[in-house]
């Protein structure tokens, strides 16, 4: 039996995709709008996808779908609950980004303590040209070693970070939605970190978790960075609270809506101490070929009768 494979957004990602081990058609798009999932995937019974949303109005519409394999570890773009109820297995990669991650927390974490941007900027303005001395402190630099970081999540990816925190000397405290040993809750990550860090999924559980009494919560000198999904931060909340000087600095790797092309409110410069990067934390060349031969592994797997990376509602 051969089967169709249809990857909606194949752009997604910058990696080699070897062939499926079974005979197969496959066709990719570079993306694909929602309005053209039905006629581009009608006739698959494997869908891949990275960020294309498959919800239940569009499910409906492909009879033949067996298999979603998402090219990501998020899968909020699937409608589970619907997959879960038809018997459409959905699959996503897992502990591809070992490495890419957290290195990219650690990036933005030593730019936010050591104000790496707003110096960068002011030498670029001339500032250094005009100071008193051979140098100026305009902006506080705070040293890592000694310093507390919080994490909350603490899946693989939170137990890297960690890692490399202490090996920073850093003091952690971790949070998650299990039992771990040494797990303290989320007020006192809050009031006692330096840095923050979310590593959390984007649940109903988990949107806007951390809204403006929470940031108020926080050492006025303490940052938050969040490389997990836009929405877990209130935005808006997060916008006041850095023009207010009631936190350091925020550093942000992900926005509620990806892309952001009809603007986003922490995207106006004028906000202080704010780095956003464009959902890159992910994307080392490394870590993306671990994620495209784990996604073929996945389809593989699959049609061998043996799922694997299953994700239900």
């Amino acid at each position: 039996m051969s089967h169709k494979i249809v990857f909606l957004d194949r752009e997604t990602l910058d990696a080699n995709v070897r062939a499926p081990n079974f005979p197969h058609e496959y066709t990719e798009y570079a993306q694909t709008s929602v309005d053209q999932i039905v006629e581009r995937a009608k006739d698959a019974d494997i869908i891949i996808t990275n960020k294309v949303p498959l919800r239940e109005p569009v499910l409906k519409q492909l009879p033949k779908l067996k298999l979603i394999a998402v090219a990501a570890t998020g899968t909020d773009v699937i409608d589970k609950a619907y997959t879960t109820a038809n018997g459409v297995t959905v699959s996503n990669i897992r502990n591809y980004a070992y490495n890419t991650l957290p290195e990219h927390v650690f990036a933005l974490l030593f730019a936010l303590r050591r104000n790496l941007v707003n110096y960068v900027d002011s030498v670029r303005r001339g500032r250094w040209g005009y100071a008193n001395q051979f140098c100026y402190f305009d902006y506080p630099i705070y040293d890592i070693a000694g310093s507390t970081l919080g994490i909350i999540g603490y899946g693989a990816l939170g137990k890297q970070v960690q890692t490399r925190a202490e090996a920073l000397g850093m003091k952690v405290l971790v949070n998650d939605i299990t039992d771990i040993p040494g797990k303290v809750d989320v007020a006192t990550i809050l009031r006692e970190s330096d840095v923050i860090t979310l590593n959390i999924p984007l649940t109903p559980a988990t949107k806007d978790m951390i809204g403006a009494k929470e940031l108020a919560s926080m050492k006025k000198t303490a940052s938050i960075i969040n490389t997990a999904r836009g929405g877990i931060i209130d935005e808006e909340a997060l916008a006041d609270a850095l023009r207010k000087g009631v936190i350091a600095g925020a550093a942000l790797d992900v926005l509620t809506v990806e892309p952001p092309k009809n603007g986003n409110i922490l995207l106006d410069p004028t906000i202080p101490n704010l780095i956003i990067t464009p959902h890159v934390a992910w994307a080392s060349k490394e870590a993306m070929q671990v994620l495209s031969d784990q996604l073929v592994d996945n389809i593989d797997a699959f049609v061998a009768g043996e799922p694997r990376n299953v994700v239900t509602a």
